[in-house]
């Protein structure tokens, strides 16, 4: 698959390079990207190197696609589409560095995201998943009109062990409006 480029009004959303490395791993440093993501803890300049060659290779087998976002031509955060297969989907992820949170700039990102994986490579749906109390992602989710599906119990894992993890997709039928979430 070839890399793509996506542009919204405030941002770019390009495949991240070697250059963005130490921006990454500076805003990895901040606890509260470990404990919402998957990210080795501690975060080491060599970790984002790694992450970046992976990107590139996982794009070109068409397994995953990863950009990084934008603004002002400066790194903000990470968003994704994993486990990508058009006949049954994508999973959703993203972060963002602190100094860029509260901006808006994630909820753009990721319905960017969002519209490209279903209006364009026509993903059957698009999942997000987090772990449960992870109440700023699900914000965004529920933006963009994900549906809440449940509570997977102990259904996520990383590094760190296993944990609870919420769940939410959309569909492309779906209008892409804001519903109600019962965790929210």
């Amino acid at each position: 698959m070839q890399p793509v480029t996506l542009r919204t009004a405030r941002l770019e959303l390009s495949p991240p390079t070697a250059d963005d490395a130490p921006a990454i791993t500076e805003a990895a440093q901040d606890a509260e990207v470990p404990r919402w993501t998957t990210l080795p803890s501690p975060y080491t300049l060599d970790d984002g190197r790694e992450f970046i060659g992976n990107a590139a290779a996982w794009t070109a087998e068409g397994s995953q696609l990863n950009w990084a976002i934008r603004h002002d031509g400066a790194w903000v955060g990470m968003i994704g589409l994993a486990h990508l297969d058009r006949a049954s989907g994508a999973e959703i992820g993203y972060w963002m560095a602190a100094h860029a949170r509260g901006q808006g700039l994630l909820t753009e990102a990721a319905r960017a995201v969002v519209d490209h994986g279903l209006d364009r490579l026509g993903l059957a749906r698009i999942e997000w998943r987090a772990v449960v109390g992870n109440v700023p992602s699900a914000r965004v989710a529920r933006r963009l009109g994900f549906r809440y599906e449940g509570t997977m119990r102990q259904g996520l894992a990383d590094p760190r062990g296993r944990h609870d993890g919420w769940i939410a997709a959309i569909l492309p039928g779906d209008d892409r409006a804001p519903v109600d979430w019962p965790v929210l």
